[in-house]
């Protein structure tokens, strides 16, 4: 049973995610991402805002994804928790232990992830600025990582190899510039 508690290899997750695609043109569908999903769950609540006003059950199909997104993390972080440490590289332990993070405190460091340091005001604020954000990220770029890295890049479309190259830089960025910062200023 170590298999539900231990995280998969790249040579199953991978090609298991790549499988959604061709799995998403047989039921009919060419799009896929996540970020879409709060306008179809506004859209579907009954918003009056125009923006939200389309037939939001043709992907009403990517709520339920959603709620299957949902419940797989309450499985896996509730059901299945793995009680040992995750298995890191030593040289990334080091550095994480040097910006105050401890390496051996699960998928989700408690000194970001506790409700202690969440309910603080920097805590807060990056909660809401991240937030802020990573949606404005994802209706700028017209979609969001998901969306744009598994079937934008799938059906060729420049766009999303783009945007892809983008997340990918940027997510270095903040790895190694704004991530140091920014557990500085929430100490």
């Amino acid at each position: 049973m170590d298999w539900l508690t231990q995280p998969w290899p790249w040579y199953v997750a991978g090609p298991l995610i790549g499988l959604t695609v061709p799995l998403l043109l047989l039921m009919g569908n060419r799009r896929f991402g996540i970020s879409s999903s709060l306008r179809h769950l506004c859209a579907a609540l009954g918003s009056q805002r125009p923006f939200f006003q389309y037939n939001w059950r043709v992907e009403g199909w990517n709520l339920a994804f959603v709620l299957g997104i949902v419940a797989g993390g309450f499985v896996a972080g509730v059901l299945w928790v793995n009680p040992h440490p995750v298995a890191l590289n030593p040289q990334t332990a080091s550095a994480l232990a040097q910006m105050g993070v401890s390496a051996d405190s699960g998928f989700v460091p408690q000194e970001l992830f506790s409700w202690q340091a969440v309910l603080s005001l920097p805590g807060l604020v990056f909660l809401l600025l991240g937030g802020f954000l990573i949606g404005f990220g994802a209706r700028w770029a017209a979609g969001c990582t998901s969306g744009h890295s598994i079937t934008g890049l799938a059906a060729l479309q420049l766009p999303s190899l783009l945007a892809t190259v983008g997340f990918f830089v940027g997510g270095l960025f903040a790895a190694h510039f704004i991530l140091p910062w920014a557990l500085g200023f929430l100490r």
